[in-house]
């Protein structure tokens, strides 16, 4: 697809101009100290047209101290100049006026409302509106829980208030340009999305283990069902938890990207070296921003090579050991009461700590592939003409995972290529084969000597 071909999000342009003409009327009336929604004056209106800001408010249903909010946030990113143009003619210093509330961004010079502006404009001294106003940025609010808002931490000895209202910049892109855009890889972030343009029949796999991932699968799509209309409140455990065990390049990554490709979820591999931290509490902080975000998008988490944090747990000898068994301690029960897809991968079944695995609602072996499943991959990891079933016949006695296939096949296909070829010969696979024996530190003996 050119970027000429793709599909052009809905403008949230309409609506943006509606709800900051809300704003403007909201704002005047509290400096005025007019009634702040006289009938007819202040509504809550939007257009159903489609648009990423108009699906938001008729899917969430905000109220209106809700939607005010939202707007503020949106605001320095939108009209940065908004509020300035309103408050100069009717203020001679903004200063007179402490209430207002909010900070001076110092490089641009933006108006940015903090809590005590959303306080001032939606309560005024109303102290029941004002708490109202405070539960809004509460943990447990639902612009906490999906990642949308907060507001920033206020300095010591300063109003609760105070702090900065935050938008996360993925819902500033989905609420402005149309589009939900995921966070970069970063220390705070430290998670890289799986994409893949294969598909399922590409993942050869020993029937036990394709039934399993079947059931995971099942889960994903049915989980919404099990928990609203089979279970009562309380009953179905949040989340689900799978463990993928067996040696490298026998699928457990392509696995994992599918089930999301599949069921139409994100997958995102869980970069552990960029988690663990040599500073205390780090780890748990790094990893505290994937979780919300994961949970309130419906994405599956993949932690490869799990056993590096979720392994056994050391016996306590020294400070620096009692505070890594704390921290895994933390992730093991941040990933129990994850309420998503949790996927942790690791070479060995038994590198992952005992007390974990009874947490598991699936453990799945994905074993080598024997000769038929061989020579299936084989087929699939180059056309037909270049690479003649003569040629995989003689390969399939080869004790290779289907990810070590696949390298020899790209391997092989460059040494046709330099050396004018237009096929794979036995020669170039071999040669291939050799390579990857080594890696490992085995020895290559060929079969077809």
């Amino acid at each position: 697809m050119t970027l000429q071909d793709r599909p052009v999000p809905l403008s949230n342009a309409d609506n943006l101009d509606a709800a900051f003409d809300v704003l403007s009327r909201l704002i005047r009336s509290r400096l005025n100290d007019e009634e702040i929604a006289p009938e007819g004056s202040v509504t809550l209106s939007y257009f159903d047209d489609g648009s990423s800001l108009g699906n938001f408010i008729r899917d969430h249903q905000p109220q209106f101290v809700e939607y005010v909010i939202v707007m503020l946030a949106l605001l320095p990113h939108v009209r940065p100049t908004l509020l300035d143009s309103i408050l100069r003619p009717m203020l001679d210093a903004p200063a007179q006026m402490p209430e207002l509330g909010g900070v001076r961004d110092p490089d641009s010079r933006t108006f940015m409302p903090t809590g005590q502006t959303a306080a001032f404009l939606l309560a005024g001294h109303d102290m029941d509106g004002r708490f109202a106003v405070h539960r809004v940025f509460s943990p447990s609010h639902w612009f906490a829980q999906k990642g949308i808002l907060q507001l920033e931490p206020a300095k010591p000895g300063a109003p609760l208030l105070s702090g900065q209202i935050s938008m996360s910049p993925e819902w500033i892109y989905q609420l402005t340009l149309g589009e939900l855009q995921p966070p970069a890889f970063s220390a705070e972030f430290p998670a890289h999305r799986l994409s893949t343009q294969l598909e399922w029949n590409d993942l050869i796999l020993q029937p036990a283990t394709t039934e399993a991932l079947g059931h995971i699968r099942a889960w994903i799509l049915h989980a919404a069902e099990l928990r609203e209309s089979w279970f009562d409140a309380g009953r179905f455990a949040p989340g689900y938890r799978a463990l993928f065990f067996g040696p490298s390049g026998t699928g457990k990554t392509l696995a994992a990207t599918l089930l999301g490709k599949f069921t139409k979820r994100a997958v995102y591999r869980i970069d552990l070296s960029a988690i663990v931290s040599k500073y205390i509490g780090e780890t748990e902080k790094n990893l505290a921003k994937v979780f919300e975000i994961a949970e309130s998008r419906d994405w599956i988490l993949f932690f490869d090579e799990a056993d590096a944090l979720f392994g056994k747990r050391t016996n306590v000898k020294d400070s620096h050991d009692r505070y890594a068994n704390q921290e895994v301690s933390y992730l093991l029960q941040r990933i129990e009461n994850c309420d998503a897809l949790c996927i942790l991968a690791t070479n060995l079944r038994s590198n992952i700590d005992d007390a974990f695995l009874r947490r598991f609602n699936s453990i799945v072996q994905f074993t080598e592939p024997g000769p038929e499943e061989r020579m299936r991959i084989w087929r699939r990891a180059a056309r037909p003409q270049l690479l003649p079933d003569a040629v995989i016949g003689k390969l399939r006695d080869y004790e290779l995972t289907g990810g070590a296939i696949v390298n020899v096949v790209q391997f092989a296909a460059i040494q046709a290529i330099a050396a004018g070829r237009d096929h794979i010969s036995l020669e170039d696979a071999e040669l291939g084969i050799q390579r990857e024996v080594e890696k490992e530190g085995k020895v290559f003996r060929r079969l077809n000597s």
